[in-house]
């Protein structure tokens, strides 16, 4: 039995769902009830991610910045869950590099994956909300987005971007469409473990007031969260969950 109840039989799309806190995230809004499809461009882990989730509705590959790539994938997403009621906008990925020697080419790459695809997705979904006249669209931004950190200068913009693309569709669609941006600080994932060394994440870790990383478990529980009714005054926010990160303690 889920915590959330108004979540049953939700229509849920998550992109970037193939492992880390996208996966996290589908599984924990199938917990609640929800059905859910997943869009991933890394097919083999998409592939692995279906055949161990069998109550997974439903998956797709494809580019979050490829508008044709998510033409496709939403449309195949609205036939098989006959509609759209929340999209968890999540895919993302992130270069740890000094500023001057980030090449055009990674800097374009890390803005078309991380922002561009936020615009293709949620207009791709808005386009099928606007139909019934609800639904709530969840952006994955980052504490990156709040606050600059060293050798992420491309990182950050996108991140902040995705804030305000979220605050500024929150405004627009309002009151039927309530839109939120979700900014984890350190979360143990895939992406953090393949940047990170023993010892940095250490070092990080003693930056953290908890002291520790997030679990994907504990984002997709906010995530799940601001997709309920419990969250319906809840809408054009950027909702940090960081251990205390961003409270002032290193400022």
């Amino acid at each position: 039995m889920g915590v959330y109840k108004d979540l049953k039989d939700k229509r849920v799309v998550i992109t970037g769902a193939a492992s880390g806190i996208g996966l996290a995230t589908g599984k924990r809004f199938i917990a609640e009830g929800a059905k859910v499809f997943i869009i991933d461009w890394e097919k083999k882990a998409l592939n692995k991610a279906l055949a161990r989730n069998p109550e997974l509705s439903g998956g797709i590959c494809g580019d979050v910045c490829n508008p044709e790539d998510m033409k496709t994938a939403f449309n195949k997403a609205e036939k098989i869950l006959g509609g759209i009621d929340v999209l968890v906008s999540n895919a993302g990925i992130s270069v740890r590099k000094p500023f001057l020697d980030i090449e055009y080419e990674q800097w374009s790459k890390v803005l078309r994956i991380n922002l561009d695809g936020m615009f293709l997705c949620a207009k791709e979904s808005i386009q099928r909300m606007k139909k019934q006249r609800s639904g709530v669209i969840l952006m994955t931004s980052s504490t990156n987005g709040i606050e600059a950190h060293p050798l992420y200068a491309d990182y950050n913009a996108s991140k902040a971007g995705v804030i305000l693309l979220a605050k500024t569709l929150a405004l627009e669609f309002a009151p039927w469409l309530r839109v939120n941006a979700v900014c984890p600080g350190c979360v143990l994932t895939p992406m953090q473990q393949s940047e990170y060394t023993l010892e940095m994440m250490e070092k990080a870790n003693s930056m953290i007031p908890l002291g520790r990383h997030a679990t994907p478990e504990e984002v997709a529980a906010l995530f799940v969260f601001l997709a309920s009714n419990e969250a319906s005054y809840i809408t054009g926010q950027a909702i940090p969950i960081e251990g205390g990160e961003t409270s002032g303690q290193y400022l």
